[in-house]
């Protein structure tokens, strides 16, 4: 889950099985109740046929955690903390163990995923606001406007300036990067 609609749509499912929700977030549902194995099929098939995956080994849980931790570090405003820092802090495991289960199951190094994250998070700013290049470099914790250019074009193949001047404007889904 990666927006409130996806909440919506989760908490939707539990509803119409009548089980309590206790909390629900991001990536995380607490119930009051442990579901029958009944329950647990149904709500496994409901979540496929809306795009979701129930996760319920250590390990496929640790790289969703780490998704959403990423997709907020980058998607917070002002400076930033390390990368390595931030994760550290809020999984509670060493940034070791971190990067490297997260590699080896996303075929792709924690450090590219937040900059593609951070890059598609660009994407949205300028698509969606009028923020200059400095504004959007800023929020985004670039040292430099030039720096998030560069990455920019590196990654997409074209200038910020220009993607923002496409008339139609390729974005991607949180869920797909």
């Amino acid at each position: 889950m990666v927006c409130p609609r996806c909440i919506m749509v989760v908490r939707s499912i539990f509803d119409k099985l009548s089980i309590n929700i206790v909390r629900i977030s991001l990536g995380e549902v607490e119930l009051d109740q442990v579901p029958t194995a009944e329950q647990m099929q149904v709500i496994q098939d409901q979540l496929i046929e809306v795009g979701f995956e129930l996760l319920e080994e250590p390990r496929s849980i640790l790289i969703e955690q780490i998704r959403l931790a990423v997709i907020d570090w980058a998607r917070m405003e002002g400076e930033h903390p390390r990368l390595s820092d931030y994760l550290q802090d809020k999984l509670g495991y060493d940034y070791n163990t971190i990067s490297k289960t997260f590699s080896e199951s996303q075929s792709i190094t924690i450090e590219r995923y937040a900059i593609l994250q951070r890059i598609e998070y660009a994407k949205e700013l300028l698509c969606y606001s009028q923020m200059t290049m400095s504004e959007i470099a800023y929020q985004l914790g670039y040292s430099s406007p030039a720096h998030l250019s560069a990455q920019f074009k590196q990654v997409i193949g074209m200038s910020p300036k220009a993607f923002r001047e496409q008339k139609v404007k390729k974005r991607q889904f949180l869920t797909e990067i």
